[in-house]
């Protein structure tokens, strides 16, 4: 059985770079190579950039510490299609809940030409080393960047929820920060869509709008599936 993922909040994040080896990308480098390479082949828009995984974390006091790693692209692509084995690291990321004016979540359809194309998820991303400030990686800025990205949106017009919903899903750790708008699902959407209009290579192919449990989809991760019916069952 997979166990269900687990839910809590938390009031904040303490999270630093202290970079080292990852021993996965280091003695697995042949199958990982050949792995990208195949896949490059069927998504030539995929780059092997820079990304940050946790290798060390603990919760005390309501708050997150942790350790990151820097690793390529490719090592981390490779571990998530090989379902994420023990390999002494945590996919640990920050993601943006847009709560609209009438209770409805906005979430985006991954484009065809992304690594989980179809899939269905709330503004997010692996951390890469623009969010390292001063030796800290700063999810917050992740968030921000992420949003702005991916829908036009400016987490300045939202009110935000203090502190992060956190789902641990196995070796996967969702911070969800909730973001509430003035707005209405329809505006928002309409206003989101203008945006991925403007994208020559938007990242995002559809807005999907949830406003109750039986809008859950199951092209959406589990991380974000416990967290909606969590939010709608008033959790």
């Amino acid at each position: 059985m997979i166990a269900t993922p687990s839910i809590f909040h938390i009031d904040g994040l303490e999270l630093s770079f202290a970079p080292k080896a990852w021993a996965f990308s280091v003695e697995r480098r042949a199958k990982i190579d050949a792995y990208f390479e195949a896949l490059r082949r069927e998504k030539p828009a995929l780059w092997n950039g820079r990304v940050l995984l946790l290798y060390h974390q603990i919760v005390e006091h309501g708050v997150l510490r942790g350790e990151y790693l820097e690793t390529d692209y490719a090592s981390f692509a490779a571990w998530q299609h090989w379902g994420r084995p023990p390999a002494g690291v945590r996919d640990c990321f920050g993601a943006a809940a847009i709560l609209t004016a009438d209770g409805a979540f906005l979430l985006g359809v991954m484009g065809p030409h992304t690594f989980n194309a179809g899939e269905i998820y709330f503004p997010c991303g692996t951390p890469d080393p623009d969010d390292i400030i001063d030796g800290k990686v700063d999810l917050d800025l992740s968030v921000r960047r992420e949003l702005k990205e991916e829908t036009g949106l400016d987490i300045a017009e939202f009110e935000v929820e203090p502190g992060w919903t956190t789902v641990v899903d196995g070796p996967l750790i969702a911070a969800i920060k909730v973001l509430r708008s003035k707005e209405s699902a329809n505006v928002l959407y309409g206003r989101i869509h203008a945006h991925l209009a403007s994208e020559r290579y938007s990242e995002l192919a559809d807005i999907r709008i949830v406003r109750e449990a039986t809008d859950i989809n199951p092209a959406m991760p589990r991380f974000i599936t416990a967290f909606l019916a969590s939010r709608f069952a008033g959790g």
